[in-house]
């Protein structure tokens, strides 16, 4: 029996989810524009299924973002390409080139079919060291927050 809607998934906290592993991608193109307004709608989901050659758009903020709300002030990084396919998830750490990003903020569907927006959120908009070929990690949140620009 099914119970419940879409809206509650949304509301039910990372504890439901276990194990995962981490998702691997590489950069395969850069870009280079901060926007003040740009008016990102992140969705209700807290999760997403990454499959691999899929291509996604990074992006961070340092707003306070919620599922479900809008973030404006975004920094584009350019796109990575997934080697290793899994399920992504509001909260996971993101790792580039093995130095901590921040953590996923939300998802944005703006441009799908063609690639999702994922939002990070960072501590500081200073843009990281990034090229074509740098790794990109998605790993599951952990309780412990660490290192420097994760929030």
């Amino acid at each position: 029996m099914r119970s419940g809607g879409g809206a509650e998934l949304g509301r039910l906290g990372p504890s439901i989810y276990g194990d995962k592993r981490d998702v691997v991608g590489e950069v395969v193109a850069l870009v280079d524009v901060t926007f003040k307004r740009r008016g990102l709608e992140l969705i209700e989901a807290r999760s997403r299924a990454l499959p691999r050659g899929e291509i996604h758009e990074l992006m961070i903020t340092d707003e306070e973002a919620e599922l479900g709300g809008r973030v404006d002030h975004v920094m584009v990084l350019g796109f990575f390409e997934v080697e290793v396919g899994g399920i992504v998830l509001v909260g996971d750490r993101v790792y580039l080139d093995g130095e901590p990003l921040g953590e996923v903020a939300g998802f944005d569907l703006t441009h799908m079919p063609n690639h999702m927006n994922i939002v990070v959120k960072v501590c500081h908009m200073e843009r990281p060291k990034v090229g074509l070929g740098s790794r990109v990690i998605f790993k599951k949140e952990e309780s412990t927050p660490s290192q420097a620009n994760l929030p």
